[in-house]
């Protein structure tokens, strides 16, 4: 372009009048930049892509980098039809060997057609097409990923169905195995800030409910001190380890347990508590089934020991939930079986409980009262179960020496079995328990009460 435009000046000037000589020279000078522009540009093209000197490429020549294509929708020309498989053209035989692939979605294109095609005219094997297909879904049946529940269960018995152990568990003593289990599995996860969570111990007192604040390791601390009575009476050493010793109460051993400790408790309760109840599950085991009647002081009571571990399986499940609550995790209920044998032993221990209420004036005697000798039916109440753990049970309400009977039932209480354990352990109080109730009012408030007073700290 350069070259082109210096040739028109030459021009110019011969026609504005120059000589001839300076007019043949400028025009061979311009003829010459037009060679050379012509070459330059030549020459560019091949190396640039004509881009030397800021010039541009010829109109003539091709760019080395095409434009985009257009598509075909943007250029209003009609689509082309898809591409139609042709059916292959394949005998009666090698069709129906085909059937079973073509359920499974195995077959080429060419072969679906092929078979689609045979399958209108041909109905036996249009037949066995859908046998084939229907049984395709059954295999395809979708599936949860989350295990079954129940999986644990039946692993662990049919591991104790073929190798039972050579010395098992009583059943008395498989729930507090059981619960002591779980708190440990619930426990050993915690951080420092969970040991050091505040708990709020709570119980039935006389007429109030009160409550005694601790930490997550104080509960624990709590646990293993009373755990310890029953570990006493096992010949197993004893946790408090002289400091306190003379206390026999569940509740005087707790707080002597605390003041003899330097520091409050921490995470290193966790290892003396699980091995003390591993130690009292293991003791039990040796015993056999006849140390079940072997009486555990509680200092104001006694029970035995069956019940005792039955108390302990209670009280672990009860502040397993305290615990739960103080961190913010969930936490089911004991199995149905060792539920229904918490809810039995309150039940059982009723009666002593209403009379002890009764002879300290906290229990009104009842108009229609009367005694009776012992082991003969008197005034009952049935106690109606719900849920996990139900059943039925008839308490005597003037005598623990009484036989509950249905023929001198005069009150009826119908409550939860879980609701039930909560109000014995003092976490519902007695005017809050979501009871049906019908029948003498004075005697289901007193058995509700009584039940509130089988809480202790």
């Amino acid at each position: 372009m350069y070259g082109d435009d210096r040739g028109g000046d030459g021009r110019h000037r011969g026609d504005d009048g120059g000589s001839d000589a300076h007019q043949h020279r400028d025009d061979r000078d311009g003829d010459a930049g037009r060679d050379g522009g012509a070459g330059h540009y030549g020459d560019g093209g091949d190396d640039d892509g004509g881009a030397g000197d800021g010039a541009s490429p010829l109109p003539d020549r091709e760019p080395r980098i095409p434009m985009p294509r257009a598509s075909v929708e943007d250029s209003g020309r009609p689509l082309p039809p898809p591409a139609v498989p042709v059916p292959l053209r394949l005998e009666h035989g090698v069709l129906k060997s085909l059937l079973g692939a073509w359920a499974l979605a195995a077959c080429s294109a060419e072969e679906t057609a092929a078979v689609e095609e045979h399958l209108g005219s041909c109905g036996a094997c249009a037949d066995e097409a859908r046998r084939l297909r229907e049984a395709v879904g059954l295999l395809q049946r979708p599936e949860s990923l989350d295990l079954d529940p129940a999986l644990r269960t039946r692993v662990l018995q049919g591991c104790l169905d073929r190798r039972p152990p050579r010395i098992p568990v009583p059943e008395w003593a498989r729930a507090y195995d059981a619960e002591t289990a779980r708190l440990d599995a619930l426990l050993q996860d915690f951080g420092d800030a969970e040991w050091h969570a505040p708990v709020r111990l709570r119980w039935f007192a006389g007429e109030e409910a009160t409550s005694r604040r601790t930490t997550v390791a104080g509960v624990i601390a709590h646990l293993l001190a009373v755990d310890g009575l029953v570990a006493l009476a096992l010949g197993l050493d004893d946790p408090l380890e002289g400091a306190g010793a003379e206390a026999r109460t569940p509740g005087a051993r707790t707080e002597a347990y605390w003041r003899a400790s330097h520091f409050p408790p921490t995470r290193t309760v966790r290892g003396p508590w699980r091995e003390q109840s591993h130690a009292i599950v293991r003791t039990a085991s040796f015993t056999g089934s006849t140390a079940g009647g072997m009486g555990i002081s509680y200092g104001d009571f006694e029970l035995p020991l069956r019940d005792a571990l039955l108390d302990r399986a209670f009280e672990c499940w009860v502040h397993a939930e305290d615990i739960a609550e103080a961190v913010d995790y969930p936490y089911d209920p004991p199995a149905p079986r060792h539920l229904r044998g918490m809810i039995d032993l309150a039940a059982r221990m009723l009666p002593k409980v209403l009379a002890a209420r009764r002879q300290a004036g906290l229990a009104a005697p009842g108009p229609g009262r009367h005694l009776v000798a012992a082991g003969e039916p008197g005034r009952s109440l049935r106690l109606e179960i719900e849920g996990l753990g139900g059943g039925e049970w008839f308490i005597p309400l003037d005598s623990p020496a009484a036989l509950g009977s249905a023929d001198h039932e005069v009150a009826h209480i119908a409550l939860d079995g879980v609701e039930f354990c909560r109000l014995a352990a003092g976490h519902v109080p007695p005017t809050e328990a979501a009871a049906g109730q019908m029948g003498d009012k004075e005697a289901i408030r007193d058995v509700l009460y009584a039940a509130a007073a089988l809480s202790r700290m």
